[in-house]
């Protein structure tokens, strides 16, 4: 049987927001490339949600729905995808953002051309129940750096080379890298002296809204301190800055949501600002996208990868 050029991994744990999966799933089924495999996995959702899961595996042959009747937490949830996972690439996803319809072709693309990089992201435009809000840059070719301030990928606009994983690599199941799996296995990567680029294209939409500011229960906050100083440490990065940003996630917590909220807000619309600057002065028009209604294909989940009891 033929292998799958790409497969999309996506971990799914009570997503209410039914119409945003339904987006989701449909944004990686609308690739212009489509040669694809989509791995879904339930992990432990409510009853009502497995079922709202279940129907999305009659849209397309590609879907595979996989998982267990306990939440084991995304890391968790990744590693199972990845080691069902048949593709030559891996991308991720998740359960409320937005693929352009673009995207996997021009990552693809990018990677079989740059044979040095082992995963490439994007930039993404922001969005949230009233439409697209802001913009997010993110650095061309992250160095150490990069990694003071936060991620610097936006983790479900990845894709990697399959072999990032076949050497004993994947997300850490730890209750320490709860929250921050993908800043973790980031800065692991570098370790390795494997590199990442970022696609300077929007070619993703990540859903960020007033909500995505609560604060984070301090117990999340110490253990991504934690990561930080461990990572930091090995990175070679901990003096004489890192130590300021260790700390960084615990003064998040003094914070007020709502002032997070102002900031990044900030942040995204005076980015989308100067990128429509950009776009203005060389005369160039960005297209908006919609992404196409969910249609019912007459097709059905390939039956060994069945939900797991």
């Amino acid at each position: 049987m033929k292998k799958p050029l790409i497969s999309v991994i996506m971990g799914v744990y009570n997503q209410w927001d039914i119409d945003a999966l339904k987006r989701a799933v449909n944004s990686v089924l609308s690739q212009t490339i489509s040669d694809l495999e989509f791995i879904i996995w339930d992990d432990g959702s409510e009853k009502w949600v497995s079922d709202e899961l279940r129907k999305l595996c009659v849209l397309d042959k590609r879907i595979i729905l996989a998982g267990r009747n306990e939440n084991r937490g995304l890391a968790f949830s990744l590693n199972e995808c990845i080691k069902l996972a048949k593709g030559k690439y891996i991308a991720r996803m998740d359960a409320d953002d937005e693929c352009l319809p673009e995207r996997f072709a021009r990552q693809v693309e990018f990677l079989e051309e740059h044979k040095e990089y082992s995963w490439c992201g994007t930039c993404a435009e922001l969005f949230d129940e009233k439409g697209i809000w802001g913009y997010r840059n993110m650095p061309e070719v992250p160095d150490v750096k990069d990694y003071y301030r936060f991620s610097p990928y936006i983790h479900p606009s990845v894709m990697f080379r399959r072999d990032v994983f076949d050497k004993d690599t994947g997300y850490l199941e730890e209750e320490e890298t709860y929250k921050c799996e993908d800043y973790e296995i980031f800065m692991r990567l570098m370790q390795k002296g494997l590199k990442g680029y970022n696609i300077q294209e929007p070619l993703f939409r990540y859903h960020e809204t007033y909500a995505s500011y609560r604060l984070r229960k301090p117990c999340y906050r110490i253990n991504e301190a934690k990561v930080r100083l461990n990572n930091y440490r090995k990175m070679g990065i901990l003096f004489p800055f890192g130590w300021m940003y260790v700390l960084r996630p615990l003064v998040g917590c003094l914070i007020p949501g709502y002032m997070i909220g102002i900031i990044k807000r900030t942040e995204g619309r005076f980015a989308r600002a100067e990128r429509e600057n950009i776009n203005d002065r060389f005369d160039t028009e960005e297209k908006i996208i919609e992404v196409p209604e969910l249609l019912v294909a007459d097709s059905l989940v390939r039956p060994k990868y069945g939900r797991l009891s």
